[in-house]
C-alpha cells in the first residue's frame, strides 16, 4: 500500500462515522457502564477513607505533643497520600480499558478495509 491509498482512505468524508469518534462524553460513558460500576464505586469509597485519614493524621499531627505521636501521623499521612496517588493510577487505567478495546477493534477493521483494496 502506498502513500497516495493510505491518504485517500484518511481523507474519504463518506467512510468516516461519527458514532466511532472519541469523546469526553463517550469516554465517561463507558468508564460508568455497568461493567465498570463496582470498580469506580471502590475507587470512590478509597479516595473518601484515605482523604478522611489524611485530613485526620494532619490535624493529629500538630495536635500531638510527643515526637513519637508526630511521626506516627506523619507516616499515616504520606502512606495515605500515596495510596490516594496508587488509586488515582488504577482508575485511570480502568478507565482507558474500554477505549484500549474500542481501538483494537478500529484497527481490526481498518485492517480489513486495506485488503478489500
Amino acid at each position: 500500500m502506498n502513500k497516495e491509498q493510505i491518504k485517500k482512505i484518511i481523507d474519504s468524508p463518506m467512510n468516516y462515522d461519527e458514532s466511532k469518534e472519541d469523546t469526553m462524553c463517550s469516554w465517561l460513558s463507558d468508564c460508568y457502564s455497568k461493567q465498570m460500576r463496582w470498580i469506580m464505586i471502590c475507587v470512590g469509597a478509597g479516595y473518601l477513607i484515605l482523604s478522611a485519614l489524611v485530613i485526620f493524621s494532619a490535624i493529629a499531627f500538630f495536635r500531638a505533643d510527643q515526637t513519637q505521636y508526630q511521626i506516627m501521623y506523619a507516616v499515616i499521612f504520606v502512606f495515605c497520600s500515596h495510596w490516594i496517588g496508587f488509586m488515582s493510577v488504577f482508575g485511570w487505567v480502568m478507565m482507558q480499558r474500554p477505549r484500549i478495546s474500542r481501538l483494537e477493534f478500529r484497527i481490526a477493521e481498518l485492517i480489513e478495509t486495506i485488503k478489500e483494496k
